[in-house]
């Protein structure tokens, strides 16, 4: 009886074991990001977004069975709500982001790469005012420093979530997001876009997803 059950297991195991595949990717965000499939974290930016000028590209594999849903995580460094750093200093500014990524099957062919076929929700945008730049004491939700938060929607990185109220993803040329340290390192396709919010400077937090078919 035992060989039985665990005949009938291994029947039920082995085909999507054998569908499984290895996608290699290459992330590269201004400053920090993270990597989901279906839910379940397979990536992150190991420089912290402490670091100051904390531009990067991270190279991964994981497996994952078609069809799969990848949510990105993208942050851009901020000091506090008001969205801005080196607050109380000459360079105070609000900083900009973008995050650019591409996926390949374990042939290297292209499999997804980030353009405006992703869908982003921004979760923090501040300050709503960039007047709030130019403060000499900025404080976080006072006056033109006023900024918008959310939590992460439940599942969102998951295929079931409903994203039809997702805008789509804004994609930007290497000319508006100036990569630096690391982005010439990648060999990136000519279809790979850097994708963000609506705003490079006011977008600080974004969601972004795709599933692969």
């Amino acid at each position: 009886m035992k060989r039985l059950i665990i005949s009938s297991v291994l029947a039920v195991i082995t085909p999507s074991i054998a569908s499984a595949e290895t996608f290699s990717a290459d992330v590269w965000a201004d400053n920090w990001f993270e990597v989901r499939i279906d839910g379940t974290q397979v990536a992150e930016d190991s420089v912290a977004i402490t670091t100051e000028r904390s531009f990067n590209a991270e190279s991964f594999t994981f497996e994952a069975e078609r069809p799969f849903t990848i949510g990105l995580v993208a942050k851009d460094f901020i000091e506090n709500d008001t969205g801005l750093e080196y607050i109380g200093t000459r360079r105070q500014q609000m900083g900009d982001g973008g995050v650019i990524a591409q996926i390949k099957d374990a042939s290297g062919s292209i499999v997804a790469v980030t353009n405006a076929d992703w869908q982003c929700h921004v979760i923090h945008t501040a300050p709503l005012d960039k007047a709030c730049e130019n403060e000499s004491d900025p404080v976080a939700g006072e006056g033109v420093c006023a900024f918008d938060i959310s939590d992460e929607p439940d599942n969102w990185d998951q295929a079931a979530f409903d994203a039809s109220d997702w805008p789509r993803a804004s994609a930007y040329t290497s000319e508006q997001v100036d990569p630096k340290l690391g982005y010439n390192e990648i060999d990136w396709s000519e279809d790979a876009q850097f994708i963000w919010g609506p705003d490079l400077e006011q977008s600080n937090t974004i969601l972004c997803r795709l599933t692969i078919e």
